[in-house]
């Protein structure tokens, strides 16, 4: 049975990088948001410390339902990684369901991960040179101000919630396999919560 792993949390939780082991360890495709967001960012201008005018997001999310298109027509055995960051303020609860849907649409187990991470680590990890590269948000107060705003969709109650600025992105990985494997098992567990144990 293939899996639909969707990675959640805020900026710099570790989403990409998290997905990147994940997807070495199970061969599943990574399509991280920044995969549908730079095509629209790197033609704008995004510099990852000005603020990204709204537009930019709906035209992202064109991008994006096209990938989605594209997802529903690959293999059935074909695993994907979703990362994304969903606020409380954002209809989150419709983009989860509508990757519900697409998953059931797939015959694939939906896992859902929502990973977790305190706010000044985040801030400290805008500095990675690797957020540059991908045209991510670097600005520690812009960071600061949309947590504030919005801060982190709750988790739904079959999530599994794992503490990044505690777990290494590879054990991070393992905890998900291991999820993984019970959510499409015959029992479906409820919400593991796991920090640095």
């Amino acid at each position: 049975m293939s899996s639909l792993f969707y990675l959640v949390g805020a900026p710099g939780s570790g989403k990409r990088t998290v997905g990147k082991a994940l997807s070495a360890l199970t061969g599943a495709a990574l399509l991280d948001n920044h995969l549908f967001n730079d095509p629209v960012f790197t033609a704008f201008g995004v510099d990852g410390v000005s603020p990204v005018p709204p537009d930019l997001f709906e035209l992202a999310e064109e991008v994006r339902q096209v990938g989605l298109r594209a997802l529903r027509l690959a293999p059935p055995a074909r695993s994907h990684i979703l990362t994304n960051y969903l606020s409380r303020v954002e209809d989150g609860e419709a983009v989860v369901a509508e990757l519900r849907a697409l998953a059931r649409g797939r015959g694939a187990a939906f896992v859902p991960v929502w990973l977790a991470c305190p706010l000044p680590e985040l801030e400290a990890r805008m500095a990675h040179p690797e957020r540059r590269e991908r045209l991510k948000l670097r600005d520690p107060l812009i960071l600061r101000g949309l947590l504030e705003r919005g801060g982190v969709m709750d988790a739904p109650a079959d999530a599994l919630v794992l503490d990044t600025s505690c777990l290494d992105p590879h054990e991070a990985a393992r905890r998900i396999v291991a999820f993984a494997g019970a959510v499409s098992g015959s029992t479906r567990p409820g919400a593991e919560r796991a920090g640095a144990g």
